[in-house]
């Protein structure tokens, strides 16, 4: 029988040339992302000119505590205070509200056209475009929340209107957080999802049915399995023919790379995002199986993404689509390094690095955090869908407990300990109240090879999850 060959780790990508000394870098977006973008520039000795392009028109803010934090605090949190980055004092050009609308890219320079009709020209582009919510056709009278224009106006009606009601379309993250705090200021609340649990494309369905009964015990009623077929300005009409009144709806049903005014000149994947090297460069392809991109090696050098429009390699997870807080924390300072020539091998595998006498790249898992109905959740990793899911403690004690996503490899052979305890890899792990375990785990996470625990340790409440580590 012939031998079957092993899985490439690291898959095949195209390596442009490195930029030469570029002189001026034009950053898309002015969020977390493109605000560490800017940051990094300048902390790897970067002294040329960086324009800096926004669509809010305000300074950068930390965005998830619009939705957590949406009536503790009625100021974003801006990142020149809770991180120093102030872009006014590190970009050469910050036009705040006047985005980007066009790219030409060419083998010599990248030039942008602006909402204002100006055309720009750089040696370099980031696109830090952040994303934008999904409002299906036909939704236009639903509100979103996803900018701090939009937490002013809901926090206003939820503190002027006692007893508002609201109807929440979605049970994922932005949902669930919404609903918890407008049901804690008084209001009406009812969640309809057309899953038939909440955050089920994010947790599955056996996870996510635990997450159930915290709906009621915060006073707001919870419809699963419920697809809603219209929207107006006097509530939903769900796909059974059900009218729910409601003096606010909501549309909570996901977040899609703010991207489409690059269709057909970059490769978007089906979400949107564009897919890049570890590194944040641009490989010219849609997708792995994708033939060489039109897009010449010249011309991609120039061309880098980070936060929620890349779709990143990673070399445990593999290609990491944007969307994770972590993301665009860190990623940035890694691009920066590599578009710079700091760095000229960042997207390289850790042993060949190693071998060239390279230092390891900082490498982050995926991760989200929410509050949401009294509880705090951290998800690390990046679940798919196919793991067998084991709980590290009883979900209905009312105490901490936790979900590792274990991966099932039918091509390899079972592991076991000394003790004949089995082994598994962990492919992503949910921590539900416990926040002292948040950081021993990111940091079991946060590393260039998979994490393999000894199963029956690592169920165990009572062991350390980094004392069940092989």
């Amino acid at each position: 029988m012939p031998v079957r060959p092993a899985p490439r780790r690291y898959p095949t990508l195209p390596v442009p040339p490195s930029l030469p000394h570029p002189r001026s870098v034009a950053v898309v977006g002015a969020g977390l992302a493109g605000a560490q973008t800017v940051a990094a520039l300048r902390a790897h000795g970067f002294d040329g000119r960086i324009t800096l392009l926004g669509a809010e028109g305000l300074a950068p803010y930390d965005r998830p505590p619009l939705s957590k934090e949406l009536l503790t605090r009625p100021e974003p949190v801006w990142l020149s205070d809770d991180l120093g980055v102030d872009v006014e004092q590190l970009a050469d050009d910050v036009r705040l509200a006047d985005p980007a609308v066009r790219l030409e890219p060419e083998p010599d320079a990248v030039a942008l056209t602006t909402a204002s009709g100006e055309r720009l020209v750089a040696d370099a582009v980031v696109l830090a475009v952040g994303s934008e919510p999904v409002r299906p056709p036909g939704w236009e009278t639903a509100w979103t929340l996803h900018t701090a224009a939009d937490a002013d106006r809901l926090r206003a009606v939820l503190t002027e209107r006692p007893g508002l009601r609201l109807v929440v379309v979605g049970a994922g993250w932005i949902g669930a957080e919404l609903a918890g705090v407008a049901a804690g200021a008084g209001a009406d609340v009812t969640v309809v999802e057309a899953a038939p649990v909440p955050l089920d494309r994010q947790l599955g369905a056996a996870v996510g049915a635990h997450l159930v009964p915290w709906y009621a015990a915060a006073g707001v009623r919870l419809r699963t399995g419920t697809p809603v077929a219209a929207v107006d300005a006097g509530g939903v009409t769900l796909a059974s023919g059900e009218h729910l009144p409601a003096d606010v709806v909501l549309a909570a049903v996901g977040a899609r790379p703010a991207s489409r005014w690059l269709a057909g000149t970059l490769p978007l994947d089906a979400r949107g995002g564009l897919r890049v090297d570890a590194a944040g460069r641009l490989t010219g392809r849609a997708s792995p199986t994708d033939a060489a991109g039109r897009l010449g090696a010249a011309t991609l050098a120039r061309i880098w993404a980070v936060g929620d429009v890349a779709t990143r390699e990673h070399p445990v997870f593999g290609p990491v689509p944007g969307g994770h807080w972590s993301a665009a924390l860190h990623d940035p300072d890694t691009t920066v390094r590599a578009l710079l020539g700091v760095d000229e091998s960042p997207a390289d595998p850790e042993e060949l690095r190693a071998r060239l006498g390279l230092a390891p790249v900082p490498r982050h898992a995926p991760y989200v955090f929410s509050r949401q109905l009294g509880h705090d959740l951290a998800l690390l990793g990046l679940p798919s869908g196919v793991e067998e899911v084991a709980l590290r403690g009883d979900p209905a004690s009312g105490g901490p407990w936790a979900a590792l996503y274990l991966e099932q490899a039918l091509d390899r052979h079972p592991r076991s300990t000394g003790e004949g305890h089995r082994t598994a890899l962990v492919r992503a792990v949910l921590l539900v109240d416990s926040p002292r375990e948040v950081g021993a785990v990111r940091r079991l996470m946060n590393r260039d090879e998979p994490l393999r625990v000894d199963v029956d340790r690592a169920l165990d409440p009572a062991v350390r999850l980094k004392d069940a580590a092989v």
